[in-house]
């Protein structure tokens, strides 16, 4: 089957009904199931200290095959995509069902709804043009300001194609594209250097991409930040309110809160919000949504991983839990709907609950009156990585860029400054939303067990009181 012709397997490698009568007779006596196969490729190209440095290109396909019961789940996956590889699988993922006496569970309801384009991003651009657009991103950055030493552009793109069968003989399918551009500056002024990046995508063809009014607004983005960066003074240290920047800052929202409300750690009671659903868990006017339904975002899909059409899912509302994310067998177990949150890294990969797009509502105030609001504390708007422990909540996050504020004066901006909290407190001590949320520009990923997924966070400028900021002694 050629690369450009369409992810169909059971037109080119299976044929559908006896593929069905093979997973119906892998699942009998399970309680859910179903036969995972996908194809997915992926360029990435990348222009460093002005060559071309990496040049890849990867494609792999294959199937997964899962059987439930209870809390168990057998699976096994394979490369070869082939009616004797599924009924070696079909032996392996039967070990977790027993002695069987399950009842099948209703298969996902249907959909219609696209959320994005069915186009192959990488075919969208010829690589020569790929490549002269990174050769342009260099030359402009440094065209920028005498002081960039290094620059460093990345243009990625992927499709991945999935079809899901169930043991009643549904099948779903789902193209998903996805692509990014990247770039990356260090500037260097007497001895001192500095880094800024800015970049972002979606589930969008790289046209709008490879436009040169938006990849020299990404250019001139990371330039802002290095320069930032270099006049920046050490970060102060202790207990102090802080101000967040709108968009990607919910990053911070994600790791903090996110996971906590995922459905497997409550169900087994690993979260710091397990037990507490109807109770007010945030400050009131505090609104958290994980929606999938979003069209052309980094974290949307048009069904999940399991077949289950992406939602919509309020999660706090005024302060109050409301909802978790769930896959299949967590739902079930937990005596609740689907909520279109069972995803997959690959076909390797078993689903769990996980992410799509996660944000916070704003309100109605003014973010410049929120920072003029802060007597002594950071404005953070830029975000790096963070690590976060389930079952407490406790997160330290490093900021990117960040100010000093004074007053209500914003002052010089802070180097090495990290927040450090628990993702309970914080929601309690959050004291004003703005009017701005946004989503972030594209970028982030998602880590879990060992699995990785492309998610999407927002909120709007949010001041919380009393987080402790890690840096140097004041």
């Amino acid at each position: 089957m050629s690369a450009d012709a369409p992810f169909r397997p059971f037109e080119t490698h299976l044929d559908q009904d006896r593929t069905t009568d093979l997973l119906r007779a892998a699942l009998a006596g399970a309680e859910d199931g179903e036969l995972f196969l996908e194809r997915r490729r992926s360029e990435v190209l990348v222009f460093d200290d002005g060559r071309v440095k990496t040049a890849s290109y990867d494609a792999a396909e294959g199937f997964g095959l899962r059987a439930v019961k209870g809390e168990v789940a057998g699976y096994a996956h394979a490369t070869e995509i082939s009616e004797s590889a599924i009924k070696r699988a079909s032996e392996t993922a039967r070990l977790a069902i027993g002695d069987g006496g399950g009842v099948m569970a209703a298969p996902p309801r249907g959909t219609n709804t696209a959320l994005y384009t069915d186009d192959d991003p990488i075919a969208g651009a010829a690589f020569p043009v790929k490549v002269e657009t990174l050769r342009e991103i260099d030359a402009f950055a440094r065209d920028l300001d005498p002081r960039v030493v290094q620059v460093s552009a990345t243009i990625a793109a992927s499709l991945q194609e999935v079809a899901i069968l169930r043991p009643e003989g549904g099948l779903v399918t789902d193209v998903r594209p996805m692509t990014r551009v990247n770039v990356s500056v260090i500037v260097e002024e007497n001895g001192r250097r500095e880094s800024g990046t800015a970049g972002g995508g979606g589930r969008v063809s790289l046209d709008g991409l490879l436009d040169p009014q938006d990849w020299q607004a990404k250019a001139r983005e990371a330039l802002r930040i290095a320069l930032v960066n270099l006049s920046a003074e050490p970060a102060p240290a202790g207990v102090m309110d802080i101000v967040l920047g709108p968009g990607w800052p919910g990053i911070l929202l994600h790791e903090a809160i996110g996971h906590g409300l995922e459905g497997d750690f409550n169900r087994k009671g690993s979260s710091a919000f397990a037990g507490l659903m109807g109770q007010q868990i945030a400050a009131k006017g505090v609104t958290v949504l994980d929606d999938g339904t979003i069209p052309d975002r980094r974290g949307s899909i048009t069904v999940d991983d399991e077949g289950t059409p992406s939602g919509k899912n309020v999660l706090i509302e005024d302060g109050k839990l409301v909802g978790f994310m769930q896959d299949r067998q967590n739902a079930r177990l937990m005596g609740v709907e689907p909520t279109g949150n069972g995803r997959r890294e690959s076909y390797a990969h078993i689903p769990m609950p996980r992410m799509t797009n996660t944000y916070m509502l704003g309100d109605d105030a003014d973010p410049g009156d929120i920072v003029a609001d802060l007597k002594d504390g950071i404005w953070a708007v830029g975000f790096g990585g963070g690590q976060v422990d389930i079952t407490n909540g406790k997160f330290v996050f490093s900021c990117t860029e960040a100010y000093r504020v004074k007053d209500g004066k914003v002052g010089a901006p802070v180097k090495g400054a990290t927040l450090i909290g628990d993702g309970a407190t914080a929601l309690k001590q959050i004291r004003a939303l703005g009017n701005d949320m946004a989503l972030d520009p594209g970028m982030g990923n998602c880590g879990k067990q060992g699995q990785w997924v492309p998610v999407g966070v927002g909120q709007p400028t949010v001041m919380i009181g009393g987080l402790t900021v890690g840096g140097a002694a004041a």
